[in-house]
């Protein structure tokens, strides 16, 4: 059955029409702000730079006990082998002593240079360690304060795209009931096909789908009553006449 309704409350639907499609830009505009692909992309750079922080500060936590043992091991060569050129220096004990003593000086000192050469690589290591845990701190600080101002402008993008969402859909509501049932039933029930629901008929064109009606369509819209609601036969939407 065809609905019926008066010319004026149909050219109603061309303002219904312009409030939803303001309501899917805002839509839009809110499902693809650029500050969504900057923080997507920070924040898998912080995460990045927090996995190297913490890897780096394991390296670093792992050289300073390697090189807190290794200055152990060269103290206790070192107090071994102050003692023993002690013992060799008071003479006490017979010469194959001494002789034993000697060399295990000399074996201490080759232990000590060895030792003091493998401290020295830790501490070279320790400070590239500490250069690097610096370096990805900084970055990672710089990314993070990067991160929070990108967050910091989708916030207010949003409530902007909301606050206008607000006031379009209370328009829309608004407008929606000053409008009758069954037109409003119509009309949602093409809108939730995710088509234009209503738009005007220029001469033959329908400005929803902008094709031009053939002879036949047209003929039969124009010997239509003004009170019956039309549609496009190519798109469906409510065709509102001049």
């Amino acid at each position: 059955m065809a609905v019926k309704a008066d010319p004026f409350l149909q050219r109603k639907l061309i303002d219904l029409a312009a409030l939803d499609k303001a309501l899917a830009g805002a839509m839009h505009r809110r499902r693809t702000l650029p500050e969504l692909a900057v923080i997507a992309e920070l924040s898998t750079r912080v995460a990045t730079l927090r996995d190297t922080v913490v890897v780096s500060q394991t390296e670093v936590g792992d050289l300073d006990r390697a090189a807190r043992k290794a200055e152990q091991e060269i103290d206790q060569v070192r107090t071994r082998s102050r003692r023993d050129a002690e013992r060799l220096a008071s003479g006490a004990g017979n010469a194959r002593d001494m002789e034993n003593l000697q060399h295990e000086i000399q074996s201490l000192a080759r232990r000590q240079g060895v030792l003091e050469d493998d401290a020295l690589e830790l501490m070279e290591r320790r400070e590239t360690a500490e250069s690097a845990l610096t370096a990805a701190t900084t970055q990672l600080a710089t990314a993070q304060q990067e991160l929070t101002a990108a967050q910091t402008r989708r916030d207010d993008a949003f409530a902007d795209v909301d606050d206008q969402s607000g006031r379009l859909r209370g328009e829309r509501t608004a407008l929606v009931a000053a409008l009758p049932g069954d037109l409003v039933a119509l009309y949602e029930r093409i809108h939730a096909s995710g088509k234009v629901a209503a738009a005007m008929l220029n001469g033959a064109r329908c400005e929803a789908c902008r094709i031009d009606l053939d002879r036949v369509a047209l003929s039969k819209i124009h010997t239509t009553g003004v009170d019956t609601v039309v549609r496009c036969d190519e798109c469906g939407a409510i065709l509102i006449r001049a």
